[in-house]
């Protein structure tokens, strides 16, 4: 499953850690930060809780980048 989710980020260096930060979260099987539309679209493994990957890729993010957002 993908789902696009809009984000708030000050650069395009934090978008490409957001980025991986979003990649090596479990449940996750892609990810792509868009800096210049400010959208993350994300691709979610077989079977996976959604919500609860989302606030772990949130987690995630914010442990990188901490004043990003990801509108859930």
């Amino acid at each position: 499953m993908k789902k696009t989710y809009k984000i708030e980020v000050d650069c395009a260096n934090c978008a490409a850690k957001m980025e991986e930060a979003a990649k090596n979260t479990a449940g996750v099987a892609d990810a792509n930060v868009n800096f210049m539309t400010l959208k993350m679209k994300v691709e979610f493994e077989d079977g996976a809780d959604v919500d609860a990957v989302m606030k772990d890729v949130l987690a995630n993010c914010k442990k990188v980048e901490n004043d990003c957002e990801i509108f859930i």
